[in-house]
């Protein structure tokens, strides 16, 4: 396969996602709260990807004027991440309405169905995140426009099953809406088995953590630059009575005092001098803050580092725009060799249209489409 032949290939494998997205590239920038502000967003949406505002705990105000500071930056689409649980929720898809956004993704949760209704009758799209199938067809009935799935490998809160289970599980199942997959997903090879499963596009995040556009501390930067893929790791439950909702991050000082505070609120409760609902409230209240601490203030020991365990695979600083096109001939490349190496096309998986074609049928495609 020639090189004009493997983009060709590619542009079909994720042309839903790109017809869906309204960009070159069906790549969506993952939403990392104080990283994908303006800058970042616009930069991947520039350099042909879909950037994703994190509004976060943004109010709507705020949100607005980081919209309007986006639009500068950038003529392409991008969209606006909101979580579900946010008490101006319905104030913030106004806002995303009154700035024309055209897309709005409903994370943190399943998302009610008056906020999917909500967000769909102002004319956007809506974008949900589905656990597992059930929740992904339950989200399609309430009107998604399209889901992300994000396996355990994936920086911040992750739930307990791998991405490729779930790709496993759910591409097969959901063919109503474009299906986008996340968690783990560092190289343009591994985007390439996603799109080849049937996924519309994929989303990233960990990899543009280190983007020249990322306005995130030169030293939290320099942290992901060092680590490796066992360094980013889950926050432990040291007890079943008190909950720790499992959010992934490059080990430091503070995720081991985590567990020594979970000790000894654990002992102080054991010991009379905590309710349950009082203990509970210390151990969640430990990271409060902890992630604006290493993004933007540079405490990578007593911060968050949530990151991915595509963090291995961050070995630089970049500009956006090079590491899409880093992510996109590493696919082509692996597209080329298949035609060079004829076992490596004999154990193709599935595509949305069907059974990937071996060199042969590649050869005949390309010429009929």
């Amino acid at each position: 396969m020639t090189s004009a032949a493997a983009t060709a290939r590619l542009d079909r494998l994720w042309r839903r996602g790109r017809q869906f997205l309204g960009s070159r590239l069906a790549i969506m920038g993952g939403a990392m709260t104080w990283v994908s502000d303006r800058n970042l967003v616009a930069a991947i949406s520039n350099g042909g990807g879909f950037g994703v505002i994190a509004c976060g705990s943004m109010s709507p105000d705020l949100l607005a004027r980081e919209i309007a500071a986006t639009y500068e930056l950038t003529r392409r689409p991008f969209g606006v991440n909101l979580i579900g649980m946010h008490p101006e929720l319905d104030a913030l898809i106004d806002v995303c309405a009154e700035q024309r956004v055209g897309h709005v993704v409903l994370a943190g949760g399943l998302p009610r169905s008056a906020a999917v209704k909500r967000v769909k009758d102002h004319g956007a799209r809506v974008i949900c995140f589905a656990p597992a199938l059930v929740l992904a067809k339950k989200l399609v009935r309430m009107g998604a426009d399209a889901l992300i799935i994000e396996g355990m490998e994936a920086g911040g809160h992750i739930g307990p099953v791998a991405t490729s289970v779930l790709a496993q599980e759910i591409l097969p199942a959901i063919r109503e809406v474009p299906v986008f997959v996340a968690g783990g997903i560092g190289r343009g090879e591994a985007i390439l088995s996603c799109l080849e499963m049937g996924a519309a596009g994929v989303q990233i995040g960990t990899r543009f953590v280190c983007a020249t556009e990322s306005i995130a501390h030169p030293r939290f930067k320099q942290a992901f630059i060092r680590a490796a893929a066992r360094d980013a790791v889950p926050s432990a439950q040291l007890d079943p009575r008190f909950p720790v909702i499992p959010v992934r991050a490059i080990a430091n000082d503070a995720t081991r005092r985590f567990l020594d505070t979970q000790r000894q609120v654990i002992d102080r409760f054991n010991r009379g001098e905590l309710s349950q609902k009082e203990a509970q409230l210390e151990i969640e209240h430990y990271w409060a803050g902890a992630l604006r601490r290493a993004v933007i203030d540079g405490d990578v020991e007593n911060g968050s580092l949530m990151a991915g365990q595509s963090v291995g695979m961050v070995t630089r600083e970049q500009p956006t725009a090079e590491i899409l096109d880093e992510l996109v001939e590493q696919a082509q490349r692996a597209l080329t060799r298949r035609w060079r190496d004829p076992v490596s096309t004999t154990a193709a998986g599935d595509t949305a249209a069907g059974a990937v074609p071996r060199l042969a049928e590649v050869a005949t495609i390309e010429v009929a489409d």
